[in-house]
């Protein structure tokens, strides 16, 4: 089977599909990266790809959900944790004023101090923009400080995001609706 996600190598939606396919025996899947969802889902439709995975916290998600609503289907759904997420800066910069941000994280932290905030498709492109300069800090992953040693500084751990996942086939599931077995609330109810 063909999984695809969105890219680069790296992101979080290929560590997200990645254990989704461990977790489910799936590990023998393909994966495909994309630098959008436009072309995955494209890809979806066409059958170059048998299921696409999309966080739901996603800038892209709701237009994506209702544009191709007449060809992908949400099959399956999960909640995961993102690798550990922080604001780092350049070791250079003593007083940071720009800072480069994936979308979706635009809420983790107060983001008011920053003059200019510049928006990039995925929390790698941060680290890569961030690295090359681009900005004087980024919102991206903790274990990018680890990997470039004295380049970097913590200026605010976030922690692991936790976000609903969406996973899209081909073909609509059975029933009016599809529930997770033993939620979580159902555990806290019978408390």
């Amino acid at each position: 089977m063909i999984f695809a996600t969105l890219g680069p190598t790296g992101s979080n939606h290929e560590l997200v599909l990645q254990r989704y396919l461990m977790a489910r025996r799936l590990a023998a899947s393909r994966i495909i990266l994309f630098d959008a969802f436009e072309p995955a889902f494209d890809a979806l439709l066409t059958g170059d790809a048998d299921y696409l995975l999309q966080c739901s916290a996603h800038p892209a998600h709701g237009d994506c959900v209702g544009r191709y609503r007449s060809g992908a289907f949400p099959v399956d759904t999960f909640i995961a944790r993102s690798r550990p997420l922080a604001v780092l800066a350049r070791a250079e910069v003593a007083a940071p004023a720009s800072i480069g941000l994936q979308p979706a994280t635009r809420h983790y932290t107060d983001l008011s101090r920053w003059g200019r905030q510049v928006e990039e498709p995925s929390v790698v492109a941060v680290a890569e923009g961030l690295l090359a300069g681009r900005y004087d800090a980024g919102l991206c992953a903790e274990e990018v400080l680890a990997r470039h040693p004295g380049r970097l500084r913590m200026l605010q751990p976030l922690g692991p995001a936790l976000d609903a996942w969406v996973l899209f086939g081909p073909r609509p599931p059975q029933g009016e609706l599809v529930l997770w077995p033993d939620a979580p609330v159902l555990r806290d109810f019978r408390r």
